[in-house]
């Protein structure tokens, strides 16, 4: 069936009457300017009863004090003046003006656009939403300044792409959800997203601070341009690529991952979180079986729980980004790295590796591998069942030699661990 394209103006003449082919009525509504939120020392709120707190740290290697917007932070839109769109199979939506849209129904082949002002504040908010596609997004994001994916409370939604992405002259459209600006994914309900290439791409800064989310896809589970932020969320996400991804060539200080909170779960066959600048933790719990751990040029651990089971390194500082000095830094939380047989690291820098604080505890062959400097300030740091006082490089001819060696399987520290650290 040749798709048709339904055009949703808010002209005056159509703030009087029904959208064709809409279910509801045309009256406008707009969205205020969210607010900036507080310090990155302190606690992030907001004055709405459904909103996320998100914590950050003091010893933030990222500026955190904006990163969230009051708006970002609250779970459930004002769908008081909302326009209801219910979808029709065969048939394309086109969002062009700020506002709220409440979205409902079942499809197939039908892609829910926005191509609005670059000013502009769209919310489209799911509730009970099936669409599944052959070659196109569910939700494409031309333009706006900023666009809400809202889940509604208790509902259950699932976007899905089964075929191969059409490509365009002008874009390589790759996403479920795919946004060429900002784009804040929040609510009190569930998303089920199923790809044959990435679930969610954002070209710009790519945020989610509630609701469940299941995703699967053969490339990674989210990506974004300049940054990938959470401030809270449950996500099952399982990628043949990687799980969390963030990535931009043309400016390297962007291109970050940030976690301030929520319970994620990653199942890839790449990294299971990557950010070519900086990869920052400061609270939430991150569970990741993946082929690498997380991998970034600044990788950071402020809080929360992360556990990292790994097929190649653990946690891998590397130099991806020339803004950032390479270093693996631990300063709080409890991460815990289980290793695979063979020639890999638990924590691995091709910098500095320095853990302040903290409880570390690893299972691993190798336990460290750093190019730099090695340090041990503080914290608690268990080696196969032994706690140690210092870190010594596992790799001959870099970093450290001195202080407590990590040895095999079981072999850490005393002769055993002398012998195991020199490979």
């Amino acid at each position: 069936m040749k798709r048709m394209a339904l055009a949703i103006m808010m002209s005056a003449a159509l703030a009087a009457g029904a959208f064709t082919g809409c279910a509801g009525s045309a009256s406008s509504t707009s969205s205020s300017s969210a607010s900036a939120s507080s310090s990155a020392s302190s606690t992030v709120t907001t004055s709405s009863s459904s909103s996320t707190t998100a914590k950050a740290s003091a010893s933030s290697v990222l500026d955190t004090s904006s990163m969230f917007t009051d708006r970002d932070l609250e779970q459930a839109a004002d769908t008081s003046s909302a326009k209801q769109i219910t979808l029709t199979s065969g048939q394309d939506t086109t969002i062009t003006e700020e506002g709220v849209y409440v979205v409902s129904g079942t499809a197939t082949d039908t892609t829910i656009t926005v191509s609005a002002d670059s000013s502009a504040k769209v919310q489209i908010v799911l509730d009970g939403v099936t669409i599944t596609n052959s070659t196109a997004p569910a939700i494409y994001v031309t333009s706006a300044d900023k666009v809400f994916v809202t889940t509604a409370a208790g509902s259950s939604n699932s976007l899905s792409v089964t075929g191969t992405f059409a490509t365009t002259a002008d874009d390589n459209i790759d996403g479920v959800i795919f946004a060429k600006d900002d784009i804040v994914l929040n609510g009190e309900g569930t998303l089920t997203i199923s790809s044959t290439a990435n679930g969610i791409v954002g070209k710009d800064d790519v945020k989610v601070t509630g609701g469940t989310y299941v995703i699967t896809a053969t490339g990674h589970g989210i990506q974004g341009k300049n940054s990938v932020a959470i401030a809270d969320g449950t996500f099952d996400i399982t990628a043949t690529g990687d799980g969390i991804h963030a990535e931009n060539s043309d400016d390297t200080s962007k291109g970050y991952v940030y976690i301030a909170g929520g319970t994620i779960g990653i199942k890839a066959g790449g990294d299971g979180i990557e950010g070519m600048s900086v990869v920052q933790i400061d609270d939430g719990k991150v569970t990741i079986n993946a082929a690498e751990g997380i991998e970034g040029t600044y990788v950071q651990i402020n809080g929360g729980t992360v556990s990292v089971t790994a097929s190649d390194d653990g946690i891998n500082a590397t130099s991806k980004s020339t803004a950032y000095s390479v270093t693996l830094e631990i300063n709080g939380g409890a991460v815990s790295v289980n290793m695979g047989q063979g020639d890999t690291d638990a924590l691995d820098s091709n910098g500095n590796l320095i853990i302040n604080g903290g409880t570390v505890d690893i299972t691993a062959q190798f336990a460290f591998d750093f190019d730099g400097s090695g340090e041990l300030n503080g914290g608690t740091v268990t080696v196969n069942g032994e706690q140690v006082t210092s870190i010594t490089n596992s790799m001959m001819g870099g970093g450290d030699m001195g202080g407590q060696a990590q040895g095999g399987m079981g072999g850490q520290g005393g002769q055993g661990g002398q012998q195991g650290a020199m490979r």
